[in-house]
């Protein structure tokens, strides 16, 4: 390959630890993610303030994506790097390895008996060779506590996948190149991430979203913690160390709850099947602490209808005989075993937006944010104190 030639072209997979959300994120390769392109969202990126960036992705540039049909009519989406975009390959340099070798060659993903599952499930025939299949089955259980379902892995980032490549092979030919943007993976360091997505604020619609989508959010606030506790749960899959699964909730499980029913399913976050890993506590609510210190600094953002992640490894590990030192106690609250990033800034609104040149003008932090912050806290502070 020489020096003025593209890299290889990269087939794009569903992100099997996608927990909510609703735009298909995919798997670049194992540190790095893409997404459809937003201009507000990279806006926010290429403008984020220094404090921020601890507690969001890394940005590492845009690439061309397209669809392609094989001669069976599977569907698939294929990135090429360097395509008009000759900075991309040199902003992924810090994610090591080759792209083009995809997740599933490498540590635990089959991809046998999936094809099958999906056959029935697409319209017409359109199979979906990127369904993937994890080792370690799921368990789905309904808003009713019905029976779980065995699945083989977080079934919500697949319903996402196959609705987007639908979308897309309905609305543009195959040659159509699509602007995606990269980010850094950051469940990639956990061998079974534990994560929580919560969607934060009191008011979820953006400033450019129509009536008609505007009454539809401030009713699902409304009908929801949103309104009451300024979060409310969107999505989350907890590893369970006693059957080996993962057990999954979806964002029509978070919109029922109760105030008492988000607490009890935050303490289920940290239940791992056989114990409350209330080790965790603490460092979560050192980095929520950061982040609302961070937060209550940013004059004019507005972060409409972004999430908030956290995440932590389902597999407890023995530090110190990994590293064959003997850490003190004290290692037990070492942030880095717990992550809280800040995702989705496609309605994200800030003075000096490239995006949204004339954006409306907000003064001061923004409150809604804070406020579900301030009250996560609380009420992890209250399991933390055996409540």
């Amino acid at each position: 390959l020489g020096p003025a030639e593209p890299r290889a072209a990269v087939l794009l997979q569903p992100f099997v630890h996608q927990v909510g959300g609703h735009t298909s994120m995919l798997t670049y390769d194992e540190h790095t993610i893409c997404k459809p392109l937003v201009s507000q969202e990279l806006s926010f990126y290429e403008s984020l303030p220094l404090a921020m960036r601890q507690f969001t992705p890394q940005y590492k540039g845009i690439v061309s994506v397209h669809l392609k049909k094989d001669s069976l009519g599977n569907l698939t989406l294929i990135a090429s790097p360097g395509l008009g975009q000759p900075d991309t390959c040199g902003r992924l340099d810090s994610a090591g390895g080759d792209p083009a070798v995809t997740l599933w060659h490498k540590r635990r993903w089959s991809h046998s008996q999936v094809t099958k599952t999906f056959k029935d499930s697409c319209p017409g025939k359109m199979l979906l060779r990127t369904d993937l299949q994890c080792h370690t089955d799921s368990l789905l259980e309904d808003a009713n506590g019905k029976q779980p379902e065995r699945k083989s892995y977080n079934p919500w980032g697949l319903h996402c996948h196959r609705q987007h490549l639908n979308r897309m092979s309905s609305k543009h030919n195959e040659n159509k190149l699509h602007q995606f943007l990269l980010l850094e993976n950051v469940v990639s360091k956990y061998s079974y991430p534990c994560i929580l997505d919560l969607k934060m604020g009191t008011r979820q619609h953006g400033d450019d979203a129509s009536e008609e989508k505007k009454a539809r959010h401030i009713k699902k606030c409304e009908q929801s913690t949103s309104a009451s506790l300024g979060v409310r749960i969107c999505g989350m899959q907890v590893y369970q160390a006693d059957t080996g699964h993962f057990l999954c909730k979806d964002k029509y499980y978070g919109r029922k709850l109760s105030p008492e029913g988000f607490r009890q399913t935050l303490r289920q976050f940290l239940c791992n099947g056989n114990q409350l890993r209330t080790d965790l506590l603490e460092p979560i609510i050192l980095r929520l602490r950061a982040l609302l210190a961070v937060i209550r600094k940013q004059s004019s953002y507005r972060f409409y209808s972004s999430s908030l992640l956290i995440i932590y490894d389902g597999q407890e590990h023995k530090e110190s005989a990994d590293q064959h030192l003997p850490f003190p106690k004290t290692h037990g609250t070492n942030p880095s075993r717990v992550d809280v990033r800040m995702i989705d800034f496609a309605h994200t609104t800030f003075k000096g937006s490239k995006s949204n040149p004339n954006p409306t003008p907000y003064d001061g932090p923004d409150h809604g944010y804070i406020f579900g912050l301030e009250n996560l806290i609380k009420i992890l502070q209250s399991l933390l104190e055996g409540k």
